[in-house]
Formats: structure tokens, sequence, C-alpha cells
């Protein structure tokens, strides 16, 4: 008897094992509840394809499972971008379809053993593993940055609006 080879997935910095019940990043365990779980695989295992929300009520909630749906569906995608990093505006792994379901975007790898995967790039080939790699680290770095910058700008903002305020005030009742 062949030993069962696990299933691993693979995109930008994660490995899904699917037989641990696990999300990495940099081999590093992230935390994702059961339910958030089940649907990121659901929609690994069909990316690039519309997962409807039909197909995930069916999925995950088994028949006869009362649930605020929407609500569960809206949470679970909120906990995995959250982890992933990802976002509903510029989305790196997970699109929204409005009211039809959602869509696994990114690029990706099932793995068979744990010997990194081969990517033809241009007749490549170990290299574009290396080369999506940086690539999808680099845009997390710039996610950081530009979301860094953002809450900055608002906070400088903010103070010299407080500032201003002030300002006026200490005139006004002077």
């Amino acid at each position: 008897m062949a030993p069962q080879i696990p299933e691993t997935f693979r995109f930008g910095e994660f490995d899904l094992d699917v037989d641990a019940g696990e999300l990495r990043r940099n081999s590093r365990r992230l935390k994702l509840q059961p339910q958030p779980f089940k649907l990121l695989l659901l929609l690994v295992r069909r990316a690039g394809s519309l997962v409807s929300r039909e197909e995930i009520r069916a999925e995950l909630w088994p028949e006869g499972t009362f649930v605020d749906f929407d609500q569960s569906v809206n949470f679970s995608i909120k906990q995995i971008r959250d982890v992933l990093g990802d976002s509903a505006e510029r989305p790196l792994y997970i699109e929204t379809v409005p009211k039809r379901g959602h869509r696994f975007i990114a690029p990706m790898t099932k793995a068979r053993d744990e010997t990194p995967p081969v990517i033809v790039v241009s007749g490549g080939t170990a290299t574009g593993i290396r080369l999506e790699k940086a690539l999808w680290t680099n845009i997390a770095d710039l996610r950081i940055a530009e979301t860094r910058r953002r809450r900055y700008t608002t906070m400088a903002l903010a103070g010299i609006l407080a500032l201003v305020v002030g300002a006026m005030l200490f005139v006004l009742l002077r």
C-alpha cells in the first residue's frame, strides 16, 4: 500500500495543508477558524472559477442548518482576507462578485511532496517559484506600506484639524 501524499496548495507565501488543516505563511502556522478554513479550501480547490453563494451554502452548511448565511460568509471572507493580508478593493487572492459569489484569483500550485514545485516561466524551471515568491512578498510589502502611509496621513490631517479648531476656539473665546 502506497503512503498517502498530503494535499497541499501553494500560493504567494502561503501553504494550505488540507490534511493538517493548516494555513502557513513561510512555514509559520496562521490562525484561521474552521469555517473560514473550509471556505478558503473550497475557493482554492476551484481556483479561477466563480463559486456561487449557493454552492458555498451547500458545501459549508448541511441541509437543515439555520444560520445567518450572508453574515457568516461575509465574516469568513473577512477573516480569510485579514489572515492573507488581502483587500476587497484591490484583491490579490479572493475576488468578490457582488450578489453572485467569490473567486480565488492568485496563481497557485498544488504540491505533491515537500520539494518546491517547479514552475516553468519562459522556459525556466525552479527559478520561477523563487521569482513568484519574491513578487508576492513585494506586493504584500507594498500593501503594508500603503496602508501605513494612509494611516499616518489620516492621523496627520486629524491633528492639523484639531489644531485649527483649537486655535479658532481660542480666538473666539478670548
